[in-house]
């Protein structure tokens, strides 16, 4: 099961990455309907592309930023997205496959098998979630790209996926915690939260293309705060659909959660959370150094890819914080087979 968990766990990471690129190419509007048998297979002649390229030229993003574009680069835009949902059909396959051979051999108690069905049906709804993102660019419009809001809903359902992964994965390797005091499981859970938070605050970045709008450091444009930090027009919708202030947020955000990263290393220092608030930290600290690399850079694809690549690993390790901080009590579900001695 452990094993299955991190195949699933890294399919997840990869969509996850997969997906990124798939924003960061404006790739995720190049297909136009969603069918989840049928759209399995690419097209298989002239005439199936030729049709596909007519469709998406009656979206907003090919007359308004597209227009003149050849079939040859509409294909390129098109494997992205392809990929993106085929990756996610596979993942749908490996899920429901090793929980049925699971429940054939008579492994899952009742509570471990309801754990598994709610992690599958989450992946269920990210494919829902997945085309009410890509909707909101199709039909009559006037956006060039996904609402940023339900892209930032799509990525952090992703989260929540591969942060569940993990977590089962720790749960059955039945390792013995060590109690700890409570201000020390607040502090762990206060920055996974706040993490998760960030996440969000990317996405709506990524979403935006906030992150090429301000690519001088530390300040915006000169500004400490910067002047178009509530939008004309758009009030406290600003927080969702401003560039300045998306991204303002996110460089606040990074500089709260690097400092409580650190105060936390140092004060979990003698206690059993030590060897992993450390790591927090220094992924942190690598996070925030590489986020100004990228932000100063005007967000490469390349650089934006590792950016978000090393946040979902900050995610992990958080979590996982949190995992031995909780309550040292066995768990309940040991199956038969897995021994004792395997560690987190």
């Amino acid at each position: 099961m452990r094993n299955w968990l991190v195949i699933i766990g890294v399919l997840v990471y990869a969509m996850i990455l997969i997906g990124g690129a798939t924003r960061l190419t404006d790739s995720g509007l190049s297909i136009t309907e969603w069918d989840p048998i049928k759209g399995a297979l690419p097209p298989m002649s002239d005439a199936a592309w030729q049709s596909l390229f007519e469709k998406y030229q009656q979206t907003a993003e090919y007359r308004l930023q597209n227009s003149g574009m050849s079939l040859g680069e509409f294909e390129q835009i098109f494997w992205w997205e392809w990929g993106h949902r085929l990756f996610g059909r596979l993942i749908g396959l490996v899920a429901m496959f090793g929980f049925a051979i699971f429940a054939i051999r008579g492994w899952l108690s009742r509570r471990l098998a309801t754990r598994f069905v709610i992690l599958i049906l989450l992946g269920a709804l990210q494919g829902f979630i997945g085309w009410w993102m890509v909707s909101s660019g199709i039909g009559e419009t006037t956006r060039v790209d996904v609402a940023p809001y339900r892209l930032a809903t799509h990525f952090m359902l992703a989260l929540v996926i591969i942060a569940g992964t993990a977590w089962l994965w720790l749960d059955l390797g039945a390792r013995t915690r060590t109690p700890v005091a409570p201000r020390v499981r607040t502090v762990a859970a206060v920055l996974l939260g706040l993490i998760f938070v960030q996440m969000a605050a990317g996405a709506l970045v990524a979403g935006l293309d906030a992150g090429r709008s301000y690519t001088d450091w530390p300040l915006m444009a000169g500004e400490f705060v910067p002047g178009s930090y509530l939008g004309e027009g758009l009030g406290l919708r600003s927080l969702f659909e401003g560039r300045a202030t998306t991204q303002f947020n996110h460089r606040m955000l990074a500089y709260l959660i690097w400092v409580i990263a650190l105060v936390a290393a140092w004060m979990f220092r003698r206690t059993a959370l030590r060897n992993a608030s450390a790591g927090l930290a220094v992924l942190v600290s690598l996070q925030a150094v590489w986020g100004i690399l990228t932000l100063v850079s005007a967000a490469p694809m390349s650089l934006a890819l590792v950016h978000q690549a090393l946040g979902v690993i900050v995610t992990l390790a958080a979590v996982r914080l949190v995992w031995l901080s909780r309550s040292p009590d066995q768990l309940v579900d040991n199956v038969s087979g897995l021994g004792s001695t395997n560690t987190a």
